[in-house]
């Protein structure tokens, strides 16, 4: 079972950034480094190198001393480097408070980004710049799904794990009518014009959301009946959306059901979407779960269990499961207690872990380390062989799987 996004990359991405994006600086002292992945290393730190050296300049001594440690902080962490990864190296580093002014801590961030570094940046500000991180979880492909019948329309856009619904359209166009003669026809003469003027309306709505708006790459069409053709046939799509439809299905549901339909019917053509890639994998969960004897698990210590004996396949985790692992090591005898706990409670229980007398020697000093569960999740699949796919809340499939706790194996072979 294998798909095409890496998800835990942008999980960790997606993360970082919501993490940085708050930090601020006393003055112009953090640094934030991107390498293209065929910049040489000691190009790099020659570079940050001089930076330090320019640094010297900076009049005011705490500033100065911030900067210079960002810096070598930066070029310590450069030097485990032969060269930089595939699609280059994203580096923050600088001095953050940990209680207030004067309690600045010099931390560095780094990761391998989603997609290649274009161009080299040293920029040292009083924030980070994650603009340019940003920019790579825009999805290249953007989809309009367009449904439509005499009744309604709806207009979704989808684009990675997210389907918007974005405009519904009714007609108020009357259904067909029965009688005969003269009052038939006049009456089939007006709703054809009624029709024509809801088909120019749909048109219009279309060029707003998918043209002026998302800029689709591509487009679905369908509907229930014929109407989807005339609408197409008719040429009330604009020419450049018309030349992007890349199937037309038949549904039996319109608007914004039908939109929804629509993407599900329409997965061979958007297998390289993310919300489809998330969909098979809840399904095969779901599939697996509900069957006596079925190949799934859920909940940590099963999913942990089924990792450490080499029998997940897949491991899925919610995006905002934000579970962590909290390890104190007795800095006297070694001993390590680890404890799982949400992040929202991790204050208490690093505290609770302090305060309690080690079980071996009795001392309360301890080193303390946070993980992240997916962190954790991704090292030992990595081990032993599977994977690890992170599941957006934000779907319909997302908020199914959350009633599962949000923690999941898809496993290779049947438990006894």
């Amino acid at each position: 079972m294998s798909t095409k996004t890496d998800s835990v990359k942008l999980y960790k991405v997606r993360k970082l950034i919501s993490e940085l994006a708050s930090k601020e600086g006393r003055g112009t002292e953090l640094v934030s480094l991107y390498v293209p992945p065929k910049k040489p290393i000691h190009e790099v730190i020659s570079n940050l190198r001089e930076e330090w050296g320019t640094a010297g300049n900076i009049k005011s001594d705490t500033t100065r001393t911030h900067v210079q440690d960002a810096l070598t902080k930066a070029m310590q962490r450069l030097k485990l480097y032969r060269s930089a990864p595939e699609t280059g190296l994203v580096m923050f580093s600088g001095a953050l408070p940990t209680n207030g002014l004067g309690s600045e801590v010099v931390n560095l961030y780094e990761i391998v980004p989603p997609k290649p570094v274009m161009a080299y940046l040293y920029q040292c500000d009083d924030h980070f710049h994650l603009e340019w991180l940003k920019d790579m979880l825009r999805e290249e492909k953007v989809y309009g799904i367009l449904s439509v019948d005499a009744s309604e329309a709806g207009l979704g856009i989808l684009s990675g794990d997210r389907l918007e619904i974005e405009d519904l359209v009714t007609s108020g166009v009357a259904g067909k009518t029965r009688k005969g003669g003269q009052s038939a026809r006049r009456y089939e003469r007006a709703r054809e014009m009624e029709l024509t003027y809801y088909f120019h309306r749909v048109g219009d709505h279309a060029t707003r959301v998918f043209i002026d708006g998302a800029k689709v790459t591509g487009m679905i069409v369908g509907g229930p009946g014929p109407t989807k053709e005339e609408f197409l046939k008719g040429g009330y799509l604009h020419y450049e959306l018309k030349n992007k439809v890349l199937v037309v299905l038949d549904t039996s549901y319109s608007g914004r059901e039908g939109v929804r339909e629509l993407v599900e019917k329409a997965s061979d053509t958007l297998k390289d979407v993310r919300l489809v890639e998330e969909k098979k994998l809840v399904q095969k969960f779901l599939s697996e779960v509900n069957r006596p004897g079925g190949f799934a698990v859920y909940a940590l210590p099963r999913v942990m269990e089924a990792l450490q004996k080499a029998n997940a396949e897949v491991v899925l985790v919610s995006d905002d499961l934000d579970t962590l692992r909290l390890d104190a090591r007795c800095r006297k005898c070694g001993t390590v207690k680890t404890e799982v706990t949400p992040a929202s409670a991790k204050v208490q229980h690093k505290q609770e872990m302090l305060s309690e007398p080690c079980k071996s020697c009795g001392s309360t000093d301890y080193d303390m380390s946070e993980k992240d569960i997916v962190d954790i999740l991704e090292e030992t699949a990595f081990q032993v062989g599977s994977k690890v796919e992170v599941i957006s809340s934000g779907t319909e499939e997302g908020n199914m799987f959350r009633t599962f706790g949000g923690l999941a194996a898809i496993l290779r072979y049947r438990v006894g």
